[in-house]
């Protein structure tokens, strides 16, 4: 069970504070109701030094459902405080329910969803702020929260997407790899004893064979190496700003992959800047806020060119197009957009377009790459199976012999 604390008052208006066990926020509520006091705060009980540690990240799944949840709730019509409470109550998930409770303060206080939810970058995304603050101002609430929810489902959908098709590969390769470690570095080393005091003449591919196992035995302080020093090019790649700048350059070089993260980038953009742009809030500050969202800094610091050359009036269709970033079916849209005045609507259009692409080209990879990694897989398999078998046979022939 977990400790929460709470502050609240009895029914004469008398304050009380203490600490009270449950197995939920909701269930610590109710407990706290049946005794006849009126919850004030309640927040759950942390230790110290896991306060100093953890400051967990809200999964973009359950801010999806936080926001469709929410969305509900306004368009019934139900205070944000208490609409609030009652998702809090309800999630399972430990660092939304400790923000809500946070959020639910500041609201109580005078503050705006917008300006609680902008205090918690771990749960909330910039965009997601900029779109909330906009909707405070128009009034549309209910409605941008729904927007909000369709386009971060349609993002988690894409990111499974792409994930998917560049994880298999990996994944069958690891597998083989895996196999070729634990047959040439532990099921071959007991027949090698056997097959030196026989003096059986060993065929190339058993000899290949016993060599990778030398390297998993004899010479293992090789792939340790190895190891180590992929474990360190991936630390610098993924952690380090050079390492980032070079791995988002190199991936936009590969062959067939280089189109998969070009078009889920591209989709992602168009996607953010519809939602803030159909939001009410400006252009430059949109674009500002989706241009820091994009997680490729190659993307990023040719968007920052454009950035600046619409701050100096340049339009908004041109500097995109003198990125050379998008497709020629984009750059019209835009065009079409700017000109008529209906740039939200070709944004989701183009988002579209890049969503279809995506997936097309998706499929073309995984159609691909099945067949190779199928005749990957057999190639090294059936390479182990071969050297086994001839070995034996070496050994039976100088039995006989």
């Amino acid at each position: 069970m977990t400790r929460y604390t709470y502050s609240a008052i009895d029914k004469v208006g008398e304050a009380s504070e203490g600490v009270i066990k449950a197995t939920s926020l909701g269930e610590a509520r109710q407990a706290l109701l049946d005794a006849e006091l009126f919850p004030v705060k309640l927040e759950e009980k942390r230790g110290a030094l896991q306060f100093e540690l953890t400051k967990e990240k809200v999964k973009k799944k359950e801010l999806m459902q936080f926001t469709r949840q929410l969305a509900v709730f306004v368009k019934a019509g139900i205070p944000l405080t208490d609409a609030l409470v009652i998702i809090g109550d309800e999630t399972t998930d430990l660092a939304l329910q400790r923000t809500i409770i946070k959020m639910v303060d500041d609201l109580r206080n005078g503050g705006t969803l917008s300006g609680a939810a902008s205090k918690y970058p771990e749960a909330f995304p910039e965009y997601y702020i900029g779109i909330l603050g906009s909707a405070e101002l128009t009034g549309r609430l209910d409605e941008t929260l729904e927007n909000l929810a369709g386009y971060l489902e349609r993002e988690l959908d894409t990111q499974s997407k792409v994930i998917s098709a560049l994880s298999y590969p990996g994944v069958v390769m690891s597998l083989a790899l895996v196999t070729v470690a634990i047959l040439a570095g532990y099921v071959l080393p007991q027949f090698k004893p056997l097959f030196e005091e026989l003096g059986a003449e060993l065929p190339l591919a058993t000899r290949l064979l016993l060599g990778v196992a030398d390297l998993f035995t004899v010479l293992w302080y090789i792939p340790g190496s190895i190891i180590g020093l992929l474990v360190a090019w991936n630390v610098y790649l993924f952690k380090t700003d050079s390492g980032k700048r070079l791995k988002d350059r190199l991936v936009l070089k590969i062959p067939v992959l280089k189109g998969i993260i070009e078009y889920a980038i591209l989709e992602r953009f168009c996607r953010i800047l519809a939602a803030m742009v159909k939001a009410g809030v400006p252009l430059p500050e949109a674009l500002q806020t989706t241009t820091a969202a994009t997680g490729n800094t190659v993307f990023r610091e040719r968007l920052e060119i454009a950035q600046a050359e619409m701050l100096e009036g340049a339009g908004f269709a041109q500097p995109l197009a003198r990125t050379e970033l998008f497709p020629g079916a984009a750059k019209q849209m835009f065009k079409v957009g700017e000109e008529t005045g209906t740039l939200d609507q070709q944004l989701v259009v183009a988002s579209l377009y890049f969503d279809r692409e995506l997936e097309a080209r998706i499929k073309k990879f995984t159609t691909m790459f099945e067949p190779l990694m199928i005749v990957f897989v057999g190639v090294v398999v059936g390479f182990v199976a071969v050297a086994l078998v001839q070995a034996m046979y070496g050994v039976l022939n100088g039995v006989k012999d």
